[in-house]
């Protein structure tokens, strides 16, 4: 365990992890203790009755965060702020990634394109987006459209310098076999270009997620009408250190599943990463991710353009998630029972 870049076995690994985070929440009390004030509180019932109150001003203990969930799930409506915001993520991120693989693919591949912008690409990743606000209110308002489209704007300027990026990765001696075989223009893109550049696109979608966060927590500052960034502000505001520390932490929660996300897709979509051989109930994951990732564009582009059809489309596309997740499900099955002892 003190070897220089040593290996731990995955028993040593969970062991660590687990005393990593009790050393880490008795480090926070013991900080939070040293931080804590007296106070003294005069009786509602007795103005001559003074009793002294430990407070925390700037760092509440772990268990009063812990606590103060239930006050925020009852009261501050914790959950459907959450699930808002996550919505508003998904929108800006399937925009940022709708615009950033085309535009980067032309941009790349096309000389006279690339001499033309792609220096303009990458100084986009220099422009302070915090300060660009002011400009998307008056462009899209005050309301979502904003959110995401600021959000989208905020994804696209890292995202589409790493596809140029990704595209100029190509190793050439898969593009010159395909051109001794023949392959035509279309034929590259779909057999070389893509494959080479999707399997390691969506580990830099992956990095981009905390950076996602941040804008969309900043959106929702602007007009806080909802959403996880409009309450933590509220909650800091009113001196509610417990409750912002605990919407914090479902922050890091959702970052860390939409990680774990992206690397099971990662596993899934691009197997030879990984393994050996085909594994079975691979087709079936890939055949269910791919509906649900059709039903939650079709989702977006029905809000747009026929918002009227909001309630009724809305079962529809449960039906269609829940049975295409019954289908990654029945994929997932088969790997366990059939394929992963051949070719883990």
């Amino acid at each position: 365990m003190f070897k220089l870049h040593g290996k731990l076995t995955t028993q040593q690994t969970l062991v660590l992890g687990i005393l990593g985070l009790v050393i880490f929440l008795v480090f926070w009390f013991l900080l939070a203790e040293a931080f804590s004030e007296q106070k003294s509180v005069v009786s509602a019932t007795d103005s001559t009755k003074v009793s002294s109150v430990k407070v925390y001003p700037l760092l509440p203990r772990p268990d009063r965060v812990v606590q103060s969930f239930q006050e925020l799930s009852q009261k501050d409506g914790l959950w459907p702020n959450t699930f808002r915001s996550i919505w508003l993520n998904l929108k800006g991120y399937f925009w940022a990634i709708i615009l950033a693989i085309p535009l980067g693919a032309i941009i790349a591949l096309i000389p006279l394109l690339r001499g033309l912008f792609s220096k303009h690409v990458d100084a986009l990743r220099y422009l302070p987006l915090t300060a660009l606000t002011g400009l998307f209110i008056i462009w899209f308002g005050i309301e979502d459209q904003m959110k995401i489209a600021f959000l989208a704007f905020g994804v696209l300027v890292y995202l589409l310098p790493i596809v140029v990026q990704r595209i100029d990765e190509t190793e050439d001696v898969y593009l010159k076999t395909a051109y001794t075989l023949g392959a035509s223009n279309w034929q590259i893109i779909k057999s070389v270009y893509m494959p080479s550049v999707f399997s390691k696109l969506i580990d830099d979608i992956r990095v981009l997620t905390a950076i996602s966060w941040t804008y969309i927590i900043i959106a929702e500052l602007l007009n806080r009408e909802g959403g996880i960034g409009a309450l933590i502000y509220i909650k800091a505001r009113q001196g509610q250190i417990d409750k912002v520390f605990a919407i914090l932490i479902v922050i890091i929660l959702i970052g860390f599943l939409q990680d774990r996300l992206f690397a099971y897709l990662d596993r899934r979509f691009f197997p030879n990463k990984y393994y050996k051989s085909t594994i079975a109930g691979n087709e079936e994951v890939r055949y269910g991710v791919w509906i649900i990732l059709g039903t939650f564009t079709l989702k977006i582009l029905q809000e747009i353009f026929m918002p009227q059809l909001s309630e009724s489309i809305n079962s529809f596309v449960w039906i269609v998630v829940l049975a295409s997740v019954g289908l990654v499900l029945y994929g997932e099955f088969r790997f366990r029972t059939q394929g992963k002892s051949a070719n883990a």
